[in-house]
């Protein structure tokens, strides 16, 4: 069994594959001060029976990566393991000003849409930053744009604001809001989605201006379900994109 490890700044997702098919996923939350044996105990409390016979992990938080690669030497030092890091071969050519700031699961994600829809795409990732990562046809990493999360973005409403709070994250009965529950619902289910369409636009009509439809949006991320279906320009959700992209490069490197 292949476990695929993709550590970002609020969440830890966790797959295994048998071959190339995904048995299981988990999602925890990501804590930068957890130790090599603190990650080793959560991991193999849900991992429980399931005989790993390889590895394949990146990360955006860096004192998490130093202990993954800890727990990694400690108690599976004869897995086969790939951490998305410099050198580590993954098939994406990075046409970015300096390659040295793309983050690993933009790398990942990059890979593994091109797999899925083999032509130009965009992946949308809602995360603790919603990602808008550019393919373009050959699977070349374009760059793309960066906003504000969701969460962080309500965090910092309620925080600055006397009178809003944090609300569940649910579609209003109408955009127009009736109390302000609702109208916080509406500003950001709504809101967000006009700028993932606002932006989608905008870049398909750069990557291909003579046919801005051919490009394939792919959302994905732990908050992606609460938008898409509010999301004119997203055409296809794949929530463990970043699991299958860390497949694929396990594969290339092993």
């Amino acid at each position: 069994m292949l476990l695929a490890i993709d550590i970002g700044n609020t969440n830890t997702v966790l797959g295994i594959f048998e071959g190339d098919r995904l048995m299981h996923s988990w999602r925890v939350k990501t804590d930068a001060r957890n130790t090599a044996d603190e990650l080793m105990l959560t991991f193999t409390g849900l991992l429980q029976d399931v005989a790993v016979t390889g590895i394949s992990g990146c990360s955006t938080v860096p004192a998490a990566l130093r202990e993954l690669r800890a727990m990694l030497s400690r108690y599976w030092p004869g897995v086969p393991t790939v951490l998305v890091e410099p050198g580590i071969k993954t098939g994406v050519a990075l046409l970015f000003d300096n390659p040295k700031e793309v983050g690993a699961d933009r790398i990942v994600n990059t890979l593994a849409a091109f797999h899925l829809v083999n032509g130009p795409a965009i992946v949308v990732d809602f995360g603790t930053s919603t990602n808008f990562d550019v393919v373009s046809g050959k699977g070349e990493f374009l760059g793309g744009a960066l906003a504000p999360g969701i969460e962080i973005s309500l965090d910092a409403l309620a925080a600055r604001a006397a009178q809003l709070r944090k609300v569940e994250l649910i579609a209003p009965r109408s955009p127009i809001g009736k109390n302000t529950v609702e109208a916080l619902q509406s500003g950001i289910l709504y809101g967000f989605a006009g700028q993932v369409d606002g932006l989608v636009r905008r870049i398909a009509a750069s990557l291909v201006p003579d046919a801005p439809g051919s490009v394939e949006v792919i959302a994905t991320g732990g908050l992606a379900s609460l938008v898409v279906e509010h999301a004119e320009t997203v055409r296809r959700h794949e929530p463990d994109l970043t699991l299958l992209g860390l497949r694929l490069i396990f594969e290339r490197n092993t």
